[in-house]
């Protein structure tokens, strides 16, 4: 992996890690044009630059980290059901990730349920989730999990408009959601990658930092443009995209193309 490849796959995870579109999808599709091996390297670098987006967050909404215990009890409640289903089920887990055929299904399927979202929930609602419905949204997380390009973002979300959370407070809910999960997934991806063995060359540390760095940065402005384009216009175009995508991918693995799983 060059660093310019390192740059190009950290704005992806920037721009697809809190929109909800699947940076899975996106990152295959990525990896795959531009050639990049599938070794233990790219699945560590996919999923460590990972941590460059969960700063993203708690810079933007530093204050909302420091409120209340509250804060921090429904956040709890709503990762527990990820830590349990990964405990559980992290053969399944792991054996889905390796399926493009599921991710580009899960794109499709996703892309449908965003096109008619905006219908069946309201706009306006709660700005706070209660425990109960912090449990249900890290219970929808956790399909996100089982199913690989269903996205973590939609999933939560979605989840959230479940709950009867208005729009802004749905998305914003899966933001603070992100940072716990996100940064279990990259402790356990790089403890992995240690106990197998791993080390990362000098080279490689440098292209983590760049990835992370360009995370980071893309992520701030994903994030705050997504949070007005959401206010104003709702799904509907995220599920457009999504399906463009998912059925590129379909296209691309039943022609034929060999596609990198990440």
């Amino acid at each position: 992996m060059s660093y310019f490849q390192a740059l190009l796959l950290a704005i992806v995870e920037g721009i697809t890690e809190f929109l909800p579109v699947s940076s899975t999808g996106h990152l295959i599709v990525a990896s795959s044009l531009m050639g990049i091996a599938s070794d233990p390297f790219t699945k560590l670098f996919t999923v460590a630059i990972q941590f460059g987006t969960i700063l993203s967050v708690l810079i933007i909404y530093w204050r909302k980290f420091l409120q209340s215990i509250d804060f921090y009890v429904k956040l709890l409640i709503a990762f527990l059901p990820a830590v349990v289903f990964g405990l559980l089920l992290g053969d399944w887990i792991d054996l889905m990730l390796e399926r493009v055929d599921v991710v580009g299904f899960a794109l499709l399927l996703g892309g449908v349920v965003l096109l008619f979202v905006d219908r069946w929930f309201s706009a306006s609602g709660q700005s706070t989730p209660t425990n109960r419905s912090a449990l249900m949204i890290g219970l929808f997380q956790c399909l996100a999990i089982l199913l690989p390009g269903l996205s973590r973002s939609a999933a939560t979300i979605i989840g959230g408009l479940t709950q009867k959370l208005d729009r802004k407070a749905a998305a914003e809910f899966s933001f603070f959601l992100a940072v716990p999960t996100m940064a279990a997934a990259t402790a356990y991806k790089l403890l992995k990658f240690f106990l197998d063995g791993g080390a990362p060359t000098q080279q490689q540390w440098i292209l983590l930092l760049v990835g992370n760095v360009a995370g980071l940065i893309v992520a701030w402005i994903a994030i705050r443009s997504f949070i007005q384009f959401l206010s104003n216009h709702g799904f509907r175009i995220f599920g457009v995209y999504r399906i463009i995508v998912g059925t590129v991918i379909l296209l691309l693995y039943y022609g034929g193309y060999h596609l990198a799983v990440i």
